[in-house]
Parts: structure tokens; sequence; C-alpha cells
């Protein structure tokens, strides 16, 4: 079978195809199936207490304007810092809670990886003497940063948040200025392409440096602790990385919400911080601070 075309036509013809494969092209390269459109403004970060409320819900908020992630950081709260008397040293633990969510990574985890958002650990001490600001050797330390760095690659995770609070480390080791240095140090060499965060409390937020090393820029973020407060966290890096506002989701009023949202906003940083978001519909409240990050309501989805 033969075809006859004009000149014109087959020219045509041709441009129409071009076009056609370069949105092609252009829809695979920048919109892949099932991602949520990127968002302009600060990094929003989300953190749920897992013995109560499924990480799943960090994914059900989306902006009105423009489709996408309400949050971009969900982090697991938490998993702890323990002591092993026989074995005279530090070692990572997960209650059951934590456990079922890693365990369960496929179903709890990946749902959000797959729109975009970042899943990390929060580590926290337990009552127990160890912590993060007491490790007596540079092995010492290194030992654990090995540890999290494993659970990371094992549960595909994003990162180590630290959080150094219940340490209570009048019963164990001396606080001591090199710990908190060798095992950030540590966990970064393990994990050069991960998320670190720092949660500005405790003894460690207060050891960053140590022989000629500050560990500041090896965190990715770091921000405030206390909910309903505005205050920069006390460590050197740019705006970009630092969450002056905290918020407990429905416990901090809305309008102190939406005001440490604006101040953000006006002061030119990079985070804003939540804390405590449940299974019920919060988007009138997260609109509150939404409407001033990013200029749109938010949106919830079961």
């Amino acid at each position: 079978m033969t075809f006859a075309f004009s000149r014109g036509s087959v020219r045509t013809a041709v441009l129409a195809f071009l076009a056609a494969a370069a949105l092609m092209v252009g829809a695979t390269a920048t919109t892949p199936a099932g991602a949520v459109p990127a968002k302009d403004g600060p990094t929003s970060v989300a953190y749920i207490e897992v013995n109560n409320n499924s990480m799943l819900n960090v994914g059900k908020y989306t902006l009105a304007k423009g489709g996408g992630n309400v949050f971009d950081v969900a982090v697991i709260f938490a998993a702890n810092i323990n002591y092993d008397p026989a074995k005279k040293s530090a070692y990572l633990y997960f209650n059951e809670n934590v456990q079922r969510v890693l365990d369960n990574a496929a179903t709890q985890i990946r749902p959000l990886q797959d729109k975009g958002i970042k899943v990390m650990l929060s580590v926290l001490g337990n009552h127990q003497g160890a912590g993060f600001a007491n490790f007596p050797s540079k092995g010492a330390a290194s030992a654990f940063a090995k540890q999290l760095s494993d659970a990371v690659s094992k549960y595909g995770l994003d990162g180590i948040d630290f959080d150094d609070e219940y340490a209570e480390y009048d019963k164990g080791a001396p606080v001591n200025e090199s710990s908190f240095v060798y095992l950030v140090s540590a966990l970064r060499d393990y994990m050069p392409n991960k998320l670190i965060s720092l949660y500005d409390i405790g003894e460690s937020a207060e050891r960053l440096s140590y022989g000629g090393v500050d560990i500041s820029s090896k965190f990715n973020y770091a921000w405030n602790p206390w909910y309903g407060q505005w205050e920069v966290p006390r460590i050197s890096l740019p705006k970009s990385s630092l969450s002056p506002a905290a918020v407990e989701i429905g416990g901090t009023p809305a309008d102190t919400a939406a005001n440490l949202a604006k101040k953000t906003m006006s002061e030119g940083y990079g985070v804003y911080l939540t804390y405590n978001l449940n299974g019920s519909d919060q988007h009138d409240y997260i609109s509150s601070f939404t409407r001033e990050l990013y200029g749109s309501d938010a949106v919830y989805t079961p």
C-alpha cells in the first residue's frame, strides 16, 4: 500500500509528530506517575507520636492551590538510646509501636516516600543514663552511629533526628565535650547523602564543637523545641535550614500558629516545625499556617 502526501502536508505531519513527542518527553521528565506537584515555600515538618497515631496521616494533607504536599518531612517519634549494663554500652532500641512501623515499611513509610515526603527516625533518651553526650570514646560513639546508619539502610529511611531529652545523665557516665561531635561526625561519614536533624535541646545541643571540629554543617536541619514559641536554634546553619517556629497541632492556638508562620516568611527562615498530627481532620487548623507559608488552604483526603 502506498500513500501520497503533498510537501506541505508532510511538513505539517512531521512537525505535529515532533511536537507530540516533545510533550510526551516533557511530561515524563517533569511529572512522574504518582508524583505530587512541587510547591514554593518553607520545608514543613511533622513529628508523629507513633504510640498513638499513624505515619500515614502525614500524607493526607495537600494544598488547595497546586496540590503539593503540606508536609515535606515526617519524623517517626521515637526510637531510644538505651544502655546495656552487661556490655557497658549504648544500643538503639525500638518499642513495639516503632518496631511495627519499621517492620511494615511497605505500608507505613513507602506510601509517604512515594509522594515525595522524606521519613526520618527520631532518637530519644530513655531514662537510663545513656545519651548522645556521654559516649566515653570515639569508638563507642562510632559504634552507635553505625547502628543508626544500619537502621536507616535496613528500613529505607531518609535520615536521623537527634532529640537529647530524658537521658538522665546523672545515672550514667559523665557528659563530655567530644561525645556528640564524634557521634555526628561518624554518622555523617556512614550516610553522606541522608538527612540529619537537631532538636535544639539538651546537653548535646550545647556541645557542637570539639578539637577544632564544628559539626554544625553536618546537619541538614535544626529546630526550636518549644511549642507555641519563637526561638532561633543555636547552631551555625543558614536560615533555610532552621525552624525558629514550633507548633503543636491542636495544642498551639491557631492564631499563634499563623503568626509564627507569618514571621517565618517575613524573616526568611526555611523550615516550619509541627508536632502531634493525629488521625482526625485537622485541615482548618493546618490552613491557619499554610495560608501564610504557601498562600493556600490545606485539603484533607482520608
